[in-house]
């Protein structure tokens, strides 16, 4: 059976995977930041030593985008200089690494989705240090994947749609960002899209840099508006969902105002398309109402 190798398996996107082990004769090897400390080249090396690896996919990440303002040294140990050990290891061994990055590597300013060659310029430490690691992963091992995402959510604690969820059980309204738009991106499609570039690795070279997520796009004032309409069944009361503008909610970190990715190119390459967000919220809403505390994928 053919393995793959999961550095951050307690994440959304790594949960997704382990999910997926035994699919199409694929066996998920699921390491966490307790199993695994990808800042540790000795460590790395060892798991790697321990089987024979068709694939590693990094869905390691420090993701805290505000707190990552005040622990910049934290930041770029897990999204630099975990990426680039991980790189490192793999390369030794002459193993694809598929690597997770962000929308954040981009300034946000543009008119339209934004394409794989377009020009960089994060904003904060979060995005500059997910890009830095984009960087270490193509100095390091020149048969890898970056694979650009955003808005990621799932039936799990810590992401927009369980957030939702708990202010809309207690609060008669919601306030919610109207300005900024992206593709919200379901943490199974991620995983779904990593296996089947994982199942086409023997085929041509299709090392680079990729977009991926969900569609249509929508901001997060709509995104909140369908969130809520999937739970209204099971709340006490629905709160109303009013847009605001981002200098009404300040953060920390500052977000992108367009975080529309063009996955052109993924579905040319791999003919791995869009997934319609719209058609999997609804069973993660109601996954999250029925555990609040979360799934375990």
């Amino acid at each position: 059976m053919t393995s793959v190798l999961v550095a951050g398996a307690g994440g959304q996107v790594g949960r997704a995977l382990c999910a997926l082990d035994g699919v199409d004769g694929i066996a998920i090897v699921g390491r966490t930041r307790a199993d695994l400390d990808i800042t540790d080249l000795a460590q790395v090396r060892a798991a790697l030593a321990a089987g024979r690896f068709a694939a590693v996919i990094n869905a390691a990440a420090y993701t805290a985008v505000d707190k990552a303002e005040s622990d910049e040294a934290a930041a770029y140990a897990i999204n630099r200089d975990g990426a680039r050990i991980l790189a490192i290891a793999t390369a030794e061994r002459d193993i694809p690494l598929l690597h997770i990055s962000t929308d954040y590597v981009f300034d946000g300013t543009g008119a339209g989705p934004y394409r794989e060659t377009d020009p960089t310029g994060p904003t904060g430490v979060y995005g500059a240090s997910k890009l830095a690691g984009e960087q270490a992963v193509r100095a390091a091992n020149p048969r890898h994947i970056i694979l650009r995402t955003s808005w990621v959510y799932g039936p799990s604690t810590g992401n927009f749609v369980a957030t939702m969820l708990r202010l809309a059980a207690d609060r008669p309204a919601l306030r919610v960002v109207g300005d900024q738009r992206g593709g919200p991106t379901a943490a199974a499609a991620i995983a779904d899209a990593l296996m089947s570039m994982v199942r086409q690795l023997g085929h041509g070279e299709p090392w680079g840099t990729y977009h991926f997520s969900g569609a249509p796009a929508v901001t997060w004032h709509g995104f909140a508006q369908e969130i809520i309409a999937h739970a209204a069944s099971r709340l006490a009361q629905v709160p109303t969902v009013t847009a605001i503008g981002t200098a009404d909610y300040p953060t920390p970190a500052r977000r992108p105002a367009n975080s529309v990715l063009d996955c052109s190119k993924i579905e040319a390459q791999f003919g791995i398309r869009q997934p319609d967000w719209q058609a999997s919220l609804g069973g993660i809403v109601e996954t999250l109402q029925t555990n609040p505390h979360g799934s375990k994928i």
